[in-house]
């Protein structure tokens, strides 16, 4: 077994090795065209070798450990498991059955502090069927509360905040990794009732936070001012005015991107943004402001007012300005699995092929910073990888092979097995 230090120095140099000794066994797959998204970019002929659910060695002309099970692409594509940034995978079932749906809060206590997590549901049976897609991880992004269709309320309480966005696998135990980001709305379906009053009663809830921050004590022996956020909600909001997390904000129409960012500037405060369908129009203050944005590319519609300005060019446009897109799809619940369809959309309308792939994978991973572990294929990182039998962003491409943990998934969903159940061969129902 050859020293650490001269695996690297192979590994780097791509020549034949063999991969470290680790306790489980390992599964190499072979003779794969690598995209990795990573810093070995593609590898017409390589080889990925994975063991207890990290992946170990990625290259040309690596010689499996002895023992490894063995799996040959013959030539077929392999990518990281594609990353959905925007989803309700767990939280939502059914969109017209309430009972299903543990995205939102209609507490005026709870908003920031508000975590869906806990509603997870491990039997939904929309997570295989988006796994289908080749889609491994997911954010999942609380909804605003109020109404069904968002909006809050007008009080300035939490309703100002949907709650606390957080990471899945789709597979087994799906919570990842809690409270990555505040999500909230802002433009036609924030709180406040309008533009300005939102501003304001966001400004001041913010002070708040500031004012608690520093007067804890104080506010536990009841000697300080009436706060009008919950203790949760400002203890939940304390990562946010530091810098730690970031707010999550849904916004739309060109006028607004400027002035969450100019907020976002003012205080200080690390921002996505989500939607962003006019996000073309104003792309150089994005970029400027090194804020990421996620979008949907095939949004085209002007289904309201915010968004007459829609267009197929969006993800091309802002990428071209040099912003950190992530491609996301047009259903967070049921059409999850369109995630690369979204992608191939935007090729079409211009945006090159690797960065519609990047804002599927690596991007997502990055701009919630979760990169050092997933996205990419590369030593270190947890081995979510999917085997294709074509190009991952054309439709009639389907997954041979999909890993999440280094374990192979089953190539099944309940669609499925009604399917098989109720038709015959010749596709005549019985």
């Amino acid at each position: 077994m050859k020293p650490f230090s001269t695996f690297l120095a192979g590994l780097l140099a791509g020549a034949a090795i063999a991969a470290p000794a680790l306790a489980g066994p390992a599964t190499a797959i072979v003779h794969a065209r690598l995209l990795t998204m990573g810093p070995a970019g593609e590898i017409a002929d390589g080889a990925v070798i994975m063991r207890d659910g990290k992946i170990v060695a990625v290259g040309a002309n690596l010689t499996p450990p002895a023992g490894a099970t063995i799996i040959d692409a013959k030539g077929a594509v392999v990518t990281p498991g594609l990353f959905a940034a925007n989803t309700v995978l767990g939280v939502r079932e059914v969109n017209s059955v309430k009972g299903t749906d543990d995205a939102k809060s209609a507490s005026s206590e709870l908003g920031a502090a508000f975590e869906p997590q806990y509603g997870l549901n491990p039997e939904t049976t929309l997570v295989p069927i988006a796994r289908l897609g080749g889609v491994t991880r997911a954010i999942v992004v609380p909804a605003p509360g109020g109404d069904g269709e968002g909006g809050g309320g007008d009080d300035g309480g939490g309703s100002l905040f949907a709650g606390q966005a957080f990471a899945i696998r789709l597979a087994g135990d799906l919570l990842f990794k809690p409270r990555l980001a505040v999500a909230m709305s802002f433009g036609e379906n924030g709180a406040g009732g309008s533009r300005g009053a939102e501003i304001g009663l966001l400004r001041a809830r913010l002070d708040e936070v500031r004012f608690y921050k520093q007067n804890r004590a104080a506010y536990d022996r009841g000697e300080t001012r009436a706060l009008a956020l919950s203790r949760e909600d400002l203890e939940a909001l304390i990562p946010v005015v530091e810098g730690r997390e970031p707010l999550l904000v849904t916004v739309h129409r060109a006028s607004d991107i400027r002035q969450v960012l100019a907020f976002a500037r003012e205080q200080r405060l690390r921002v996505i943004l989500n939607g962003a369908e006019e996000g073309w129009r104003v792309a150089a203050d994005i970029a400027a402001a090194k804020v990421p944005v996620i979008l949907n590319a095939t949004a085209d519609l002007p289904r309201n007012f915010e968004i007459v300005g829609a267009s197929l060019e969006n993800a091309a446009r802002l990428r071209a300005a040099g912003v950190e897109i992530a491609i996301v799809s047009p259903d967070p619940a049921h059409r999850v699995r369109e995630l690369r369809y979204e992608a191939g959309s935007a090729v079409a309308q211009g945006l090159p092929y690797g960065a519609a792939l990047e804002a599927i994978t690596v991007a997502p991973a990055r701009i919630f910073g979760l990169a050092d572990q997933l996205g990419s294929l590369q030593p270190g990182r947890v081995a979510d990888l999917v085997v294709w039998d074509g190009d991952p962003l054309e439709p009639r491409t389907l997954p041979t092979a999909i890993y999440i943990d280094g374990i192979v998934q089953p190539l099944r969903s309940r669609a499925l097995d009604l399917r098989d159940r109720y038709e015959t061969g010749d596709g005549a129902s019985r």
